[in-house]
């Protein structure tokens, strides 16, 4: 005989569900576990020694019951409530007496602190021992660890001041000593820059410059797919180089041979024998645009950074491709070359920049601070350092390792192309046609131009994308978007007092990163 089942509403059949939902989690398992006494005690006393344990032989306080400071104990058993006495009891980690033949009772085995007229004579006169050296350089004072676990600073300032002296052995305790703010070192004085000749005569962006080591002429790639030569003096054209198929990014002259290298957005790296004007060499290997390249000061090698996100190290007379430099994750837009270690450093689109060790053709060291794409780097000539450029900011770097100096803010835009010279002189060019001078040693910002695009041409043409100093230092070259070139000079009439630093002492705001 079968029972036939009861049959509910909706309503109902919900209702139950939601009960065996609630019986199943009505334990609540989030509450915290209940307090155990011994393991909390064992868990106090090792994070008092493992935080601690530089300032453990120091006083502790008269609630302590005479217990040094990292024995088991409740986490606040030895430490001031609200409304007791402040007052400071001098304790050894063991019950001595206070001389000599002086019997051990209860009432000799604590000290109380002198007055604080004495407190300071004792604390001058102290000469200062390594061990207190030591303490009170590696520890807080006791009274700021109980300031800093009661949450509260209690009202008893002078015997904490007096403390504070005792515990630095006499000497000058860096807390109490009120820190002068950084201020900016007056920057060396450098006469402005002035244009000085406007070369017409390409026929897309100039992309890039270069300086033959005699100072006579210097080259230039362009968006035309050429690379013209022209005379230094008196800026005509020269020569005209055609073979590129797509826009020259990159170009280099030897110091070595009668070479000239160039690369570009076609993939291709020619070498240029200059007696002949004629392509005699093709360095094969890279899979997208090559953006920038750099020789070797002192052996036989080009770098060569692409669009693949590697940089290339070439052997020039056999061709080879002796590393292939990979890490970057994104375009590598800028490379530079010297004759000390690192020997190469790279700037990327990823934001970072990379020194890397030649021998191994592995990272040295990758710099991690830009936030924004670096794609321009200048060595100083010679200072062992280098500044980057990217749109958050100039940074300042030391060698070998790529220790952070100090931030050049206030060129806010995206800078394409730096140069420095022997005087300390910093420039950087951005895609907004701005050129800024930096004092090298302070990070001052001494001139700001802009130059009037060439007639014809859109204001929104106004953009550097190289620059470079003549050999001599006293020319500036620029390769602007609007097909010029630009030469500046310093101006011979300035002096100081005509063109005064506006300079103000003022405290420095340079990030750590």
């Amino acid at each position: 005989m079968t029972e036939d089942v009861q049959k509910h509403s909706v309503h109902t059949l919900v209702f139950r569900s939601l009960k065996r939902t609630h019986d199943m989690f009505v334990a609540d398992h989030a509450k915290p576990v209940s307090l155990d006494e011994t393991s909390h005690k064992v868990k106090m006393a090792a994070k008092l020694r493992a935080d601690y344990s530089a300032v453990l032989h120091m006083p502790v306080l008269k609630e302590g019951k005479d217990r040094p400071l990292g024995s088991n104990m409740p986490a606040n058993q030895n430490y001031l409530q609200p409304g007791d006495d402040p007052e400071y009891l001098i304790t050894g980690t063991h019950a001595y007496p206070s001389g000599p033949g002086v019997a051990l009772t209860a009432d000799t085995q604590i000290h109380r602190n002198p007055s604080e007229g004495g407190v300071h004579a004792m604390a001058l006169a102290l000469p200062p021992s390594q061990a207190r050296l030591d303490a009170s350089h590696t520890a807080a004072s006791v009274g700021d660890i109980h300031r800093h676990a009661v949450g509260a600073e209690r009202p008893h300032a002078p015997h904490s001041h007096a403390m504070s002296l005792l515990e630095g052995g006499g000497t000058k305790n860096s807390s109490l000593i009120a820190r002068k703010a950084p201020t900016m070192p007056k920057p060396q004085w450098h006469a402005p820059w002035k244009l000085f000749r406007v070369i017409s005569g390409h026929l897309g962006w100039v992309r890039s410059i270069a300086v033959e080591p005699g100072n006579q002429w210097f080259v230039t790639g362009a968006g035309d797919r050429t690379i013209k030569i022209w005379d230094l003096a008196s800026g005509k054209l020269k020569l005209s180089l055609t073979g590129h198929i797509s826009t020259v990014r990159g170009v280099a002259v030897s110091t070595r041979s009668p070479y000239l290298f160039s690369c570009g957005e076609d993939k291709q790296v020619k070498c240029w024998d200059l007696e002949y004007n004629k392509v005699i060499r093709h360095y094969h290997g890279h899979l997208s645009a090559v953006y920038d390249l750099d020789l070797h000061p002192t052996i036989d090698v080009l770098v060569t950074c692409s669009r693949d996100a590697t940089a290339r190290v070439w052997d020039i007379r056999s061709k080879a491709n002796v590393h292939t430099l990979s890490g970057h994750t994104n375009t590598v837009a800028t490379v530079r070359c010297q004759a000390a270690e690192p020997q190469i450093i790279t700037g990327s689109h990823d934001s970072t920049i990379r020194l890397w060790d030649l021998i191994a053709g592995k990272t040295r060291a990758t710099l991690t601070n830009h936030k924004k794409s670096v794609r321009a780097l200048a060595l100083h000539p010679r200072q062992y350092t280098l500044a980057s450029g990217s749109a958050d900011n100039i940074k300042q770097w030391t060698f070998p390792d790529g220790n952070f100096i100090q931030n050049l803010s206030g060129h806010n835009a995206i800078i394409n192309a730096m140069a420095v010279n022997s005087d300390g002189v910093l420039v950087s060019g951005a895609d907004n046609g701005t050129i800024h001078l930096w004092d090298w040693r302070t990070g001052y910002n001494f001139q700001r131009i802009h130059a009037a695009v060439q007639p014809g041409s859109l204001d929104s043409e106004s953009g550097i994308f190289a620059c470079m100093f003549d050999n001599s230092e006293s020319r500036l070259i620029t390769a602007e978007a609007d097909k010029t070139i630009k030469v500046y000079k310093e101006d011979d009439t300035a002096t100081e007092e005509s063109h005064p630093i506006n300079w103000k002492p003022e405290i420095l705001k340079r990030k750590r990163f």
